[in-house]
């Protein structure tokens, strides 16, 4: 681990400002401590923003819920709003890591985690994402948990989060506070798909700072659920995930809220699954036939072809799962 210098704030203008300087936030540090001891990662300052006033859950006035960036994956998963009006996200938070793990990281931090590509952490190894211009090596290497949505020439590495496909499929917005003030960016704009520029991973203007990521109020009765398919069952990265949210009324899918984790380099919203389902009847028929849309536009590697299958199995028995019907 490279030296460094660490500062503590407790004012979130303080934070920014030592943000503006070229510091790195951390607060629970589960994956920034990980990547420095591993060279990957190797900031001079290091700015601990755990004491910053942004650990509440709150129902908003439109009656969406705001997580604060410091609401620990543990505490976001077990607060009763989240649980009862989105259980998707608790689904999807109670999925990701270990209980220890949970405890430590934070909202704010989890949609900010690197990817856990092999060469990516490999620092002997090309990557464009950690070294712009070095290649990439999972193009022609060992590419069977990498995107099969998404990539590019430069880079098919895939975002790692399991409740970033939540706050995707829920059409989210993270706040940020930074030195030209407060703004607000869709959830689907701030993660950003690697294209020629894989070192550029989200929205961020420089010394910005992460305050809350916002639900928007949906139609009630709303069901929802997140379904993650691994190699193995304990704390593994997806290698396909659904995270559904349906509004059914009358026995008519009112609204639908699709997206998909472990295939794409962000989380992959499902546009055509959502308005195939839009209008209609839940059937086994409509599942099947929204979920073989799931893939479409998908690049294959050559050793990830089998997601392409897997993702439309996946979306199809998360629809069954949260809309009904055998």
């Amino acid at each position: 681990m490279h030296p460094f210098t660490y500062t503590r704030v407790s004012d979130t203008r303080e934070a920014v400002a030592e943000g503006s300087r070229g510091g790195r936030y951390i607060a629970g540090g589960t994956t920034l401590v990980d990547l420095m001891r591993e060279t990957v990662e190797q900031p001079e300052t290091l700015v601990d923003i755990s004491g910053l006033p942004l650990h509440k859950v709150s129902v908003t006035e439109r009656g969406g819920l705001r997580i604060g960036a410091l609401v620990t994956m543990a505490e976001a998963a077990a607060h009763p709003k989240v649980r009862t009006l989105y259980p998707v996200i608790s689904q999807a938070l109670e999925l990701s890591a270990s209980a220890q793990l949970r405890n430590m990281a934070t909202i704010g931090g989890n949609i900010m985690q690197r990817t856990r590509c092999t060469y990516f952490r490999d620092v002997t190894a090309d990557c464009n994402k950690r070294e712009p211009g070095s290649g990439c090596a999972a193009r022609e290497g060992f590419n069977r948990t990498h995107a099969i949505l998404g990539g590019s020439d430069h880079c098919a590495a895939t975002h790692p989060s399991d409740v970033a496909v939540a706050f995707a499929a829920l059409e989210a917005r993270v706040h940020l506070l930074g030195p030209d003030g407060e703004r607000q960016v869709p959830f689907a704009d701030f993660l950003l798909r690697p294209g020629d520029t894989p070192n550029r991973e989200q929205a961020l203007r420089t010394g910005e700072l992460i305050t809350a990521v916002e639900i928007p109020a949906l139609p009630r009765p709303l069901a929802s659920g997140y379904l993650k398919v691994r190699d193995r069952q304990s704390y593994e990265f997806a290698l396909t995930s659904a995270a559904v949210a349906l509004h059914i009324r009358g026995g008519v899918i009112r609204e639908a809220r699709v997206a998909a984790g472990g295939v794409g380099t962000v989380p992959w919203k499902l546009p055509a699954v959502e308005q195939h389902v839009v209008g209609e009847r839940p059937s086994p028929a409509l599942w099947a036939a929204a979920a073989a849309k799931a893939a479409d536009g998908a690049r294959p590697l050559t050793h990830n072809r089998f997601k392409v299958e897997l993702l439309q199995r996946t979306v199809a028995r998360q629809l069954r799962i949260v809309g009904g019907t055998k």
